[in-house]
């Protein structure tokens, strides 16, 4: 097997379509994805940064306390400023936390002593656990080359090869 370079998409249940992609739009700006009737018809999918996020629609949705996905911001205070005016309640602590003492204090945000990471945690309408986190200490590739992510990440994102969605029914394949 090759070696993994990136988590390409995660797939979360939920129960409302139109609902979720709404809220996904405004409260963390995704971007949704035309895939062609035959994936639109089958999941919602949203560009969240460099990633993807797809959504299943079920009729009950089951969310477990500590699962959660983690995304990265490039303005903590901007982020938290954003939460606030939209009345999103958002915490320090969450099931995914493992002691009550980590972070600090304030019950809507935390910092970690060992990485400086601020961090907090936010529900999807379907009861998703989100955390935001913001890495003051940045990023580096590979090389060891420091990465600017708020500078790049506009600018790098999966895209489909041209025809591809065309080819897929042309051949069969809805």
């Amino acid at each position: 097997m090759g070696r993994i370079k990136l988590i390409h998409h995660i797939n979360v249940p939920i129960k409302d379509r139109e609902r979720t992609r709404e809220w996904y739009e405004r409260v963390l700006g995704a971007e949704f994805l035309d895939r062609g009737p035959g994936s639109n018809a089958r999941q919602l999918q949203l560009r969240l940064g460099t990633g993807e996020i797809h959504f299943t629609e079920t009729s009950r949705p089951t969310t477990i306390a500590s699962s959660h996905f983690a995304l990265e911001v490039d303005d903590w205070e901007a982020t938290l400023g954003r939460l606030d005016a939209l009345g999103i309640p958002h915490v320090r602590t969450s099931a995914a936390s493992t002691g009550r003492d980590i972070g600090g204090t304030d019950p809507h945000q935390g910092r970690r002593e060992d990485s400086g990471e601020h961090y907090t945690y936010i529900h999807d309408p379907d009861g998703n656990l989100i955390e935001l986190v913001y890495h003051p200490l940045g990023l580096e590739d590979s090389e060891g080359h420091k990465v600017d992510v708020a500078r790049t990440a506009n600018a790098l994102r999966w895209t489909q090869l041209p025809g591809f969605v065309a080819g897929a029914y042309r051949d069969g394949q809805p």
